[in-house]
């Protein structure tokens, strides 16, 4: 018992634990709610839902009425985990606070203001959201549960998303990562 308490203390955990673990909330999520485990498209779900109340003849359309119906999803019942699991985790390794985004590397690219690189960290966010939903799916869905299946296509995505992201740091950081 001690050494589980050591382990949920630590600031990072040991990969091994944490795919063992990932891999029994697959098995749970599919167990308990006949779902894979997938997010991004509760965003979707959520700005449909707002968006209907705000502007329903903007939001009246085929994309929000039968692919990505308004309304509360298992995957957003995933979010609102992750969200407080991660409160958990940082509450219990001690390392909870509010940070500013003030890597060096991020100061060098996008400039000493810190609601800059909030700015550009939340644009890229809308950016991988919109990957998202383009492709059907986002790490988790396509990676993590296309993966605990073996499913080739996230053997393919996964290869895709290390690709991409080398090139994306290269673009960004040029020789300095």
């Amino acid at each position: 018992m001690d050494r589980l308490k050591e382990q949920f203390q630590k600031e990072e955990w040991s990969p091994y634990a944490a795919g063992v673990l990932l891999g029994i909330v697959g098995i749970l999520a599919v167990w308990l709610s006949d779902s894979l485990l997938g997010a991004s498209g509760a965003f979707e779900n959520l700005a449909g839902a707002i968006g209907q109340t705000v502007a329903p003849q903007l939001f009246d359309n085929l994309y929000f009425n039968y692919v990505m119906r308004p309304e509360i999803t298992w995957s957003g019942v995933l979010l609102i985990g992750i969200f407080f699991g991660g409160m958990v985790g940082a509450l219990s390794s001690r390392t909870w606070k509010l940070r500013l985004n003030s890597d060096e590397q991020w100061k060098q690219v996008f400039g000493p203001s810190w609601p800059k690189r909030w700015l550009f960290a939340f644009l890229g966010a809308i950016v991988l959201e919109i990957g998202a939903g383009i492709a059907g799916g986002c790490t988790s869905g396509l990676a993590i549960s296309g993966g605990m299946l073996l499913a080739p296509a996230a053997f393919i995505f996964i290869g895709a998303m290390f690709a991409s992201g080398i090139a994306t740091a290269w673009l960004v950081y040029g020789r300095r990562f």
